[in-house]
């Protein structure tokens, strides 16, 4: 191939990728607003980092919106996903579980996958478990930035009835705590899109 063919080619994929990543930015940002407020069988919180035997404020938003869906009857039951990443002594999922237990809710309401490290796995290992539990119907809750992400990749798993439920409590609240976790978003919906197209 000619190098000014392969240049130019060069620039025609670095273009469209350019264009896709504004896109993808777009979508995320507005997707973030997206509320379906339905009544389904579980809600599936998604983990993250726990301090101690505690959630971290950003975790603990997430519990409080799935008990505040819990005792508003959107869901009958609480899937908390999340094991034990960063050197943790308890499972991000064992945390969310007491943390629930802590405000009044039955543990048999509640359900727990100890496995998952990324959110991936997340929604690979919580729809085992609701399965085996005859749960069918889902909101998911993570922070509003993380859901067309977390959206796509419950699709992925072949999970038809999931819908989004961000916290509306999320602990990014300013412009400038919001743009970290709106870059690395950005980033990683990116890269997933573009592995689900080169995956055989």
């Amino acid at each position: 191939m000619p190098k000014t063919l392969a240049r130019k080619l060069m620039r025609m994929l670095l273009a469209a990728l350019i264009a896709f990543t504004a896109f993808a930015a777009y979508g995320i940002w507005t997707y973030a607003a997206e509320s379906e407020l339905v009544k389904t069988d579980a809600a599936i919180v998604l983990g993250t980092k726990v301090i101690g035997d505690q959630p971290s404020p950003v975790l603990r938003e997430r519990i409080n919106h799935s008990v505040w869906l819990y005792e508003n009857g959107f869901v009958d039951k609480i899937i908390f996903t999340g094991g034990k990443t960063d050197g943790a002594d308890l499972a991000e999922a064992e945390v969310s579980r007491n943390y629930a237990l802590g405000l009044d809710v039955p543990a048999e309401d509640i359900l727990v996958e100890l496995k998952s490290l990324v959110t991936e796995e997340n929604f690979q290992y919580a729809s085992e478990l609701a399965a085996k539990n005859g749960l069918e119907s889902f909101l998911v809750v993570s922070d509003p930035l993380h859901m067309k992400r977390a959206l796509l990749m419950a699709h992925e798993m072949g999970m038809e009835q999931v819908h989004s439920s961000p916290t509306t409590s999320s602990v990014y609240q300013t412009f400038t705590e919001k743009m970290p976790f709106f870059i690395r978003e950005i980033v990683c919906y990116v890269g997933y899109v573009l592995s689900l197209a080169v995956m055989p």
